[in-house]
Protein backbone atom coordinates (compact mmCIF):
# COMPACT_ATOMS: atom_id res chain seq x y z
CA UNK A 1 0.00 0.00 0.00
CA UNK A 2 1.17 3.53 -0.75
CA UNK A 3 2.73 5.71 1.90
CA UNK A 4 -0.42 7.61 2.92
CA UNK A 5 -0.35 10.78 4.97
CA UNK A 6 -1.56 10.03 8.48
CA UNK A 7 -2.99 13.56 8.72
CA UNK A 8 -5.81 12.55 6.37
CA UNK A 9 -6.43 9.00 7.63
CA UNK A 10 -9.17 7.77 9.99
CA UNK A 11 -6.81 5.03 11.21
CA UNK A 12 -3.38 3.84 10.18
CA UNK A 13 -0.34 1.74 11.04
CA UNK A 14 3.00 3.53 11.38
CA UNK A 15 6.03 1.50 10.34
CA UNK A 16 9.41 2.65 11.64
CA UNK A 17 11.94 1.34 9.13
CA UNK A 18 14.84 2.60 11.24
CA UNK A 19 13.64 0.33 14.07
CA UNK A 20 13.41 -2.54 11.58
CA UNK A 21 17.08 -2.18 10.68
CA UNK A 22 18.05 -1.81 14.33
CA UNK A 23 16.35 -5.14 15.05
CA UNK A 24 18.17 -6.75 12.14
CA UNK A 25 21.43 -5.54 13.72
CA UNK A 26 20.45 -7.07 17.09
CA UNK A 27 19.75 -10.42 15.45
CA UNK A 28 22.83 -10.40 13.23
CA UNK A 29 25.05 -9.70 16.24
CA UNK A 30 23.84 -12.91 17.87
CA UNK A 31 24.52 -15.20 14.92
CA UNK A 32 27.77 -17.05 14.29
CA UNK A 33 29.93 -16.18 11.33
CA UNK A 34 28.49 -17.45 8.07
CA UNK A 35 24.88 -17.49 9.25
CA UNK A 36 22.63 -15.01 7.45
CA UNK A 37 19.19 -13.67 8.26
CA UNK A 38 16.36 -15.06 6.16
CA UNK A 39 13.70 -12.39 6.69
CA UNK A 40 10.23 -13.87 7.08
CA UNK A 41 7.89 -11.54 5.20
CA UNK A 42 4.82 -13.78 4.90
CA UNK A 43 1.36 -12.38 5.70
CA UNK A 44 2.36 -8.99 4.28
CA UNK A 45 5.44 -8.98 6.52
CA UNK A 46 3.25 -9.60 9.57
CA UNK A 47 1.10 -6.64 8.62
CA UNK A 48 4.03 -4.27 8.08
CA UNK A 49 3.89 -4.24 4.25
CA UNK A 50 5.92 -6.97 2.58
CA UNK A 51 7.14 -5.11 -0.48
CA UNK A 52 8.41 -2.06 1.41
CA UNK A 53 9.90 -4.10 4.26
CA UNK A 54 11.64 -6.55 1.92
CA UNK A 55 12.98 -3.77 -0.31
CA UNK A 56 14.34 -1.89 2.72
CA UNK A 57 16.00 -5.01 4.13
CA UNK A 58 17.41 -5.87 0.71
CA UNK A 59 19.10 -2.46 0.47
CA UNK A 60 20.49 -3.18 3.94
CA UNK A 61 22.08 -6.38 2.71
CA UNK A 62 19.53 -9.10 3.47
CA UNK A 63 19.60 -11.56 0.58
CA UNK A 64 17.12 -14.27 1.63
CA UNK A 65 13.40 -14.03 2.34
CA UNK A 66 10.66 -16.46 3.35
CA UNK A 67 6.98 -16.34 2.40
CA UNK A 68 4.05 -18.68 2.93
CA UNK A 69 2.58 -18.86 -0.58
CA UNK A 70 3.53 -18.68 -4.22
CA UNK A 71 1.36 -15.57 -4.61
CA UNK A 72 3.37 -13.80 -1.92
CA UNK A 73 6.61 -14.73 -3.65
CA UNK A 74 5.38 -13.64 -7.07
CA UNK A 75 4.29 -10.26 -5.69
CA UNK A 76 7.77 -9.69 -4.27
CA UNK A 77 9.45 -10.61 -7.55
CA UNK A 78 7.09 -8.34 -9.47
CA UNK A 79 8.07 -5.51 -7.11
CA UNK A 80 11.69 -6.03 -8.19
CA UNK A 81 13.04 -7.98 -5.21
CA UNK A 82 16.17 -10.01 -5.89
CA UNK A 83 17.73 -12.74 -3.78
CA UNK A 84 16.36 -16.06 -2.57
CA UNK A 85 12.65 -16.37 -1.81
CA UNK A 86 11.66 -19.57 0.01
CA UNK A 87 8.00 -20.63 -0.19
CA UNK A 88 7.36 -22.45 3.08
CA UNK A 89 3.80 -23.76 2.66
CA UNK A 90 2.79 -26.55 0.32
CA UNK A 91 2.48 -25.49 -3.32
CA UNK A 92 0.17 -27.54 -5.57
CA UNK A 93 1.64 -28.86 -8.84
CA UNK A 94 -0.58 -26.51 -10.79
CA UNK A 95 1.47 -23.58 -9.52
CA UNK A 96 4.82 -25.12 -10.47
CA UNK A 97 5.10 -22.87 -13.56
CA UNK A 98 5.06 -19.83 -11.24
CA UNK A 99 7.81 -21.32 -9.08
CA UNK A 100 9.95 -21.72 -12.17
CA UNK A 101 9.10 -18.45 -13.89
CA UNK A 102 9.73 -16.30 -10.82
CA UNK A 103 12.73 -18.27 -9.56
CA UNK A 104 11.13 -19.20 -6.25
CA UNK A 105 12.51 -21.94 -4.02
CA UNK A 106 9.95 -24.41 -2.69
CA UNK A 107 10.07 -26.14 0.70
CA UNK A 108 8.90 -29.70 -0.01
CA UNK A 109 7.04 -31.42 2.81
CA UNK A 110 7.56 -35.07 1.84
CA UNK A 111 8.33 -37.44 -1.00
CA UNK A 112 4.75 -37.33 -2.30
CA UNK A 113 4.90 -33.53 -2.60
CA UNK A 114 8.31 -33.69 -4.28
CA UNK A 115 7.22 -36.29 -6.84
CA UNK A 116 4.07 -34.34 -7.65
CA UNK A 117 6.17 -31.27 -8.43
CA UNK A 118 8.70 -33.37 -10.34
CA UNK A 119 6.01 -34.77 -12.66
CA UNK A 120 5.20 -31.26 -13.89
CA UNK A 121 8.50 -31.26 -15.78
CA UNK A 122 9.41 -27.83 -14.41
CA UNK A 123 12.98 -27.28 -13.29
CA UNK A 124 12.58 -26.28 -9.66
CA UNK A 125 14.82 -25.38 -6.75
CA UNK A 126 13.74 -26.94 -3.46
CA UNK A 127 14.58 -27.21 0.22
CA UNK A 128 13.51 -30.31 2.16
CA UNK A 129 11.42 -29.89 5.33
CA UNK A 130 12.62 -32.20 8.12
CA UNK A 131 10.26 -33.03 10.99
CA UNK A 132 12.33 -33.30 14.17
CA UNK A 133 9.40 -33.07 16.59
CA UNK A 134 7.08 -30.24 15.57
CA UNK A 135 4.89 -32.76 13.69
CA UNK A 136 3.41 -30.20 11.31
CA UNK A 137 5.27 -30.61 8.01
CA UNK A 138 8.33 -32.53 6.93
CA UNK A 139 10.00 -35.91 6.65
CA UNK A 140 11.01 -37.59 9.90
CA UNK A 141 14.77 -38.28 10.17
CA UNK A 142 14.50 -42.11 10.17
CA UNK A 143 12.91 -41.96 6.70
CA UNK A 144 16.18 -41.81 4.79
CA UNK A 145 14.67 -43.54 1.78
CA UNK A 146 11.99 -40.87 1.48
CA UNK A 147 14.58 -38.11 1.74
CA UNK A 148 16.73 -39.81 -0.89
CA UNK A 149 13.67 -40.05 -3.15
CA UNK A 150 13.54 -36.26 -3.22
CA UNK A 151 17.15 -36.13 -4.42
CA UNK A 152 16.23 -38.67 -7.09
CA UNK A 153 13.60 -36.39 -8.64
CA UNK A 154 14.87 -35.52 -12.10
CA UNK A 155 13.52 -31.97 -12.25
CA UNK A 156 14.21 -30.89 -8.68
CA UNK A 157 17.47 -29.46 -7.40
CA UNK A 158 17.87 -29.77 -3.64
CA UNK A 159 19.52 -26.58 -2.41
CA UNK A 160 18.92 -26.87 1.32
CA UNK A 161 16.87 -28.25 4.17
CA UNK A 162 15.42 -26.99 7.40
CA UNK A 163 13.44 -27.90 10.46
CA UNK A 164 11.12 -25.98 12.79
CA UNK A 165 11.58 -25.75 16.54
CA UNK A 166 8.44 -26.30 18.61
CA UNK A 167 9.34 -24.50 21.86
CA UNK A 168 12.35 -22.24 21.30
CA UNK A 169 10.58 -19.45 23.21
CA UNK A 170 10.60 -21.43 26.46
CA UNK A 171 13.61 -21.79 28.73
CA UNK A 172 11.96 -24.32 31.03
CA UNK A 173 14.34 -27.28 31.46
CA UNK A 174 12.05 -29.77 29.73
CA UNK A 175 11.52 -27.47 26.76
CA UNK A 176 15.23 -26.71 26.46
CA UNK A 177 15.90 -30.46 26.44
CA UNK A 178 13.27 -30.96 23.73
CA UNK A 179 14.76 -28.19 21.60
CA UNK A 180 18.28 -29.58 21.97
CA UNK A 181 17.03 -33.00 20.88
CA UNK A 182 15.43 -31.44 17.80
CA UNK A 183 18.73 -29.79 16.90
CA UNK A 184 20.63 -33.05 17.48
CA UNK A 185 18.25 -35.00 15.26
CA UNK A 186 18.67 -32.46 12.47
CA UNK A 187 22.47 -32.39 12.75
CA UNK A 188 22.73 -36.18 12.88
CA UNK A 189 20.54 -36.48 9.78
CA UNK A 190 22.52 -33.96 7.74
CA UNK A 191 25.78 -35.64 8.78
CA UNK A 192 24.49 -39.02 7.60
CA UNK A 193 23.33 -37.56 4.27
CA UNK A 194 26.70 -35.89 3.65
CA UNK A 195 28.54 -39.11 4.43
CA UNK A 196 26.36 -40.83 1.84
CA UNK A 197 27.41 -38.26 -0.74
CA UNK A 198 24.37 -35.97 -0.74
CA UNK A 199 24.78 -32.20 -0.85
CA UNK A 200 22.55 -30.91 1.95
CA UNK A 201 22.89 -27.30 0.77
CA UNK A 202 21.88 -24.38 2.94
CA UNK A 203 20.66 -25.41 6.41
CA UNK A 204 18.24 -23.54 8.68
CA UNK A 205 16.78 -24.33 12.10
CA UNK A 206 16.04 -21.14 14.05
CA UNK A 207 13.01 -18.94 13.92
CA UNK A 208 12.98 -15.69 15.94
CA UNK A 209 13.05 -17.21 19.42
CA UNK A 210 15.60 -19.72 18.21
CA UNK A 211 17.90 -16.87 17.20
CA UNK A 212 17.55 -15.25 20.62
CA UNK A 213 17.77 -18.35 22.80
CA UNK A 214 19.97 -20.64 20.66
CA UNK A 215 22.13 -18.19 18.69
CA UNK A 216 25.18 -20.44 18.38
CA UNK A 217 23.66 -23.02 16.05
CA UNK A 218 25.93 -23.34 13.03
CA UNK A 219 23.49 -22.96 10.17
CA UNK A 220 23.46 -21.01 6.94
CA UNK A 221 20.19 -19.16 7.51
CA UNK A 222 18.18 -18.03 10.54
CA UNK A 223 14.52 -17.44 9.71
CA UNK A 224 13.70 -14.20 11.58
CA UNK A 225 10.10 -13.04 11.75
CA UNK A 226 8.44 -11.63 14.88
CA UNK A 227 11.76 -10.55 16.45
CA UNK A 228 12.60 -8.58 13.31
CA UNK A 229 9.40 -6.61 13.89
CA UNK A 230 10.12 -6.06 17.59
CA UNK A 231 6.91 -7.70 18.80
CA UNK A 232 8.03 -10.61 20.96
CA UNK A 233 5.32 -12.16 23.11
CA UNK A 234 7.62 -12.77 26.06
CA UNK A 235 11.06 -11.72 27.20
CA UNK A 236 13.78 -14.03 25.95
CA UNK A 237 15.91 -14.47 29.05
CA UNK A 238 19.09 -15.21 27.14
CA UNK A 239 18.78 -12.24 24.80
CA UNK A 240 21.72 -9.86 25.18
CA UNK A 241 19.73 -6.96 23.77
CA UNK A 242 16.08 -6.22 23.19
CA UNK A 243 14.47 -5.57 19.85
CA UNK A 244 12.33 -2.45 19.50
CA UNK A 245 8.77 -2.15 18.16
CA UNK A 246 8.46 -1.36 14.48
CA UNK A 247 4.68 -0.89 14.23
CA UNK A 248 2.35 1.53 15.98
CA UNK A 249 -1.43 1.41 15.49
CA UNK A 250 -3.30 4.69 15.64
CA UNK A 251 -6.75 6.12 14.90
CA UNK A 252 -8.69 9.36 15.32
CA UNK A 253 -11.45 10.43 17.65
CA UNK A 254 -14.63 10.86 15.59
CA UNK A 255 -16.94 12.25 18.25
CA UNK A 256 -17.09 13.01 21.98
CA UNK A 257 -20.32 12.90 23.94
CA UNK A 258 -21.50 13.00 27.56
CA UNK A 259 -23.80 10.28 28.88
CA UNK A 260 -25.67 10.06 32.15
CA UNK A 261 -25.56 7.37 34.81
CA UNK A 262 -27.67 4.41 33.71
CA UNK A 263 -27.09 4.92 29.99
CA UNK A 264 -25.47 2.14 27.96
CA UNK A 265 -22.82 2.10 25.24
CA UNK A 266 -22.61 0.06 22.00
CA UNK A 267 -24.26 -3.18 20.88
CA UNK A 268 -25.86 -5.50 23.38
CA UNK A 269 -25.86 -2.88 26.17
CA UNK A 270 -22.97 -4.74 27.79
CA UNK A 271 -21.67 -1.54 29.40
CA UNK A 272 -23.82 0.76 31.54
CA UNK A 273 -22.46 3.99 33.01
CA UNK A 274 -22.45 4.17 36.80
CA UNK A 275 -21.92 7.95 36.71
CA UNK A 276 -21.92 10.76 34.14
CA UNK A 277 -19.17 10.00 31.63
CA UNK A 278 -17.50 11.43 28.55
CA UNK A 279 -17.32 8.88 25.75
CA UNK A 280 -15.01 9.22 22.73
CA UNK A 281 -15.89 7.27 19.60
CA UNK A 282 -12.75 6.19 17.73
CA UNK A 283 -12.60 5.41 14.01
CA UNK A 284 -11.22 1.87 14.10
CA UNK A 285 -12.85 -1.52 14.62
CA UNK A 286 -12.69 -5.22 13.99
CA UNK A 287 -12.78 -4.80 10.20
CA UNK A 288 -9.42 -3.06 10.63
CA UNK A 289 -8.06 -5.96 12.66
CA UNK A 290 -8.86 -4.89 16.23
CA UNK A 291 -10.25 -8.10 17.76
CA UNK A 292 -13.74 -7.85 19.21
CA UNK A 293 -12.31 -9.58 22.30
CA UNK A 294 -10.31 -6.42 23.00
CA UNK A 295 -13.42 -4.93 24.65
CA UNK A 296 -12.27 -4.07 28.16
CA UNK A 297 -8.78 -3.12 27.02
CA UNK A 298 -7.14 0.30 26.99
CA UNK A 299 -5.92 2.87 24.48
CA UNK A 300 -3.81 6.01 24.83
CA UNK A 301 -5.32 9.47 24.41
CA UNK A 302 -3.34 12.64 25.10
CA UNK A 303 -0.65 10.46 26.67
CA UNK A 304 -3.02 8.80 29.15
CA UNK A 305 -4.73 5.42 29.32
CA UNK A 306 -8.44 5.29 28.51
CA UNK A 307 -10.50 2.12 28.96
CA UNK A 308 -12.50 0.66 26.09
CA UNK A 309 -16.20 0.55 26.99
CA UNK A 310 -18.90 -1.50 25.32
CA UNK A 311 -18.47 -3.88 22.42
CA UNK A 312 -16.06 -3.07 19.64
CA UNK A 313 -17.89 -2.46 16.36
CA UNK A 314 -16.86 -3.23 12.80
CA UNK A 315 -15.54 0.29 12.19
CA UNK A 316 -15.49 1.97 15.61
CA UNK A 317 -14.80 1.55 19.30
CA UNK A 318 -15.63 3.69 22.32
CA UNK A 319 -13.40 4.97 25.13
CA UNK A 320 -14.09 6.40 28.57
CA UNK A 321 -12.23 9.73 28.50
CA UNK A 322 -13.94 11.23 31.55
CA UNK A 323 -10.64 11.68 33.38
CA UNK A 324 -8.57 12.80 30.38
CA UNK A 325 -8.81 16.52 29.89
CA UNK A 326 -10.42 18.06 26.84
CA UNK A 327 -10.46 15.26 24.30
CA UNK A 328 -11.64 16.55 20.92
CA UNK A 329 -12.58 15.11 17.52
CA UNK A 330 -9.46 14.40 15.40
CA UNK A 331 -7.31 13.76 18.48
CA UNK A 332 -5.02 10.77 17.90
CA UNK A 333 -5.67 7.52 19.76
CA UNK A 334 -2.87 4.96 20.11
CA UNK A 335 -3.81 1.28 20.34
CA UNK A 336 -0.26 -0.05 19.96
CA UNK A 337 2.75 2.18 20.44
CA UNK A 338 3.87 5.19 22.46
CA UNK A 339 2.11 8.46 23.27
CA UNK A 340 4.12 10.75 25.53
CA UNK A 341 5.32 8.90 28.61
CA UNK A 342 2.92 5.98 28.16
CA UNK A 343 3.19 2.99 25.81
CA UNK A 344 1.14 -0.06 24.96
CA UNK A 345 3.30 -2.86 23.60
CA UNK A 346 1.92 -5.25 21.00
CA UNK A 347 2.36 -8.03 23.58
CA UNK A 348 0.09 -6.18 26.03
CA UNK A 349 -2.49 -5.52 23.34
CA UNK A 350 -2.41 -9.18 22.29
CA UNK A 351 -2.78 -10.39 25.89
CA UNK A 352 -5.89 -8.24 26.34
CA UNK A 353 -7.30 -9.89 23.21
CA UNK A 354 -6.48 -13.39 24.42
CA UNK A 355 -4.05 -14.07 21.60
CA UNK A 356 -0.42 -13.61 20.50
CA UNK A 357 1.39 -10.81 18.70
CA UNK A 358 1.72 -12.85 15.49
CA UNK A 359 -2.07 -13.01 15.12
CA UNK A 360 -2.64 -9.36 16.02
CA UNK A 361 -0.14 -8.08 13.46
CA UNK A 362 -1.04 -10.45 10.63
CA UNK A 363 -4.74 -9.61 10.95
CA UNK A 364 -4.37 -5.85 10.61
CA UNK A 365 -6.75 -5.05 7.77
CA UNK A 366 -5.81 -3.98 4.25
CA UNK A 367 -7.84 -0.78 4.55
CA UNK A 368 -5.38 0.51 7.16
CA UNK A 369 -2.81 2.66 5.34
CA UNK A 370 0.80 1.88 6.22
CA UNK A 371 2.68 5.09 6.95
CA UNK A 372 6.47 4.63 6.68
CA UNK A 373 8.53 6.82 8.98
CA UNK A 374 11.92 6.42 7.29
CA UNK A 375 12.92 7.61 3.84
CA UNK A 376 13.02 5.02 1.05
Amino acid sequence: MKNFNSKTSRAWAEIDLTALLANADVLRARLPSGCEIMAVVKADAYGHGAQTVAAHLSRYGVRAFAVATVAEGVALRQSGLLGKILVMSGTPPGDAPLLEEYNLTQLVADGYHARALDRTGRRLRVHIAIDTGMHRLGIEPPSLAEIESVYACENLTVEGMGTHLAVPDSLLPGDVEFTNKQCEKFTQLTDILRRKGFDTGKLHIQSSYGVLNYPGLKCDYARAGIALYGALDKQCLSAAAETVPVLSLRARVAQVRTIDAGESVSYGRTFTASRPMRIATVSIGYADGVPRQMSGGECLVLGRRAPVVGRICMDMLMLDVTEIGEVQPDDIVTLIGRDGGEAIACAEFAARCGTITHEVLSRLGPRLPRVYLAAD
